[in-house]
């Protein structure tokens, strides 16, 4: 078993907590990020919750019937698509929350960081990871699952992060299963 302070380290380099350069914190008054919404015009992917895990300890929960295969793309670009719909209140950019999540590249569906592969969820500022994610979780309500698929410019950047495997401007796709909001 992985203890949470380990877990806590690795979504950090994932994400970015730890360097600043990249973070994105938004106010407020930012909050309201999806002012001139559109869908996305590429082709739907199919609703999974991503690529097949064998090492997953704790699999992934259930999709709704009536999601929508189609993405909606924000005003900053960021795609996304509500997996499981809930009523319940839904973080904002200075709030902790607690998630399940798998995160995987876009261009090949390879794994760099999975909350199913540790067994645990964790916690974490949502104004201290990737402006993606930052944007994204204000959209989904507790209890509900998002699909992020978020360019490099809000991710990674021309940077990368190498440690983990993420190219230079690579697209990260995530699910993510929104717990609780701290």
């Amino acid at each position: 078993m992985i203890n949470r302070f380990f877990a806590s380290a690795l979504f950090a380099i994932v994400c970015g907590i730890l360097t600043t350069n990249n973070c994105h914190a938004q106010t407020e008054g930012d909050s309201q990020v999806i002012q001139d919404q559109q869908t996305d015009s590429k082709p739907a992917r199919p609703l999974t919750t991503g690529p097949k895990d064998a090492q997953e300890k704790v699999a992934p929960g259930k999709i709704d019937e009536d999601a929508s295969a189609e993405f909606i793309t924000t005003a900053s670009g960021l795609k996304y698509r509500i997996l499981r719909k809930s009523d319940k209140p839904k973080p904002e950019a200075g709030d902790t929350v607690t998630v399940h999540y798998k995160g995987w590249l876009s261009s090949d569906q390879k794994i760099f960081d999975s909350s199913y592969r540790r067994g645990e969820t964790i916690s974490f500022p949502l104004n201290r990871v990737i402006a993606g994610w930052t944007e994204g979780m204000q959209l989904v309500g507790v209890g509900g699952m998002i699909e992020l698929a978020i360019p490099g410019n809000l991710a990674y950047g021309a940077r990368g992060a190498p440690q983990a495997g993420i190219p230079p401007n690579a697209e990260l796709t995530f699910i993510v299963e929104l717990v609780e909001i701290k």
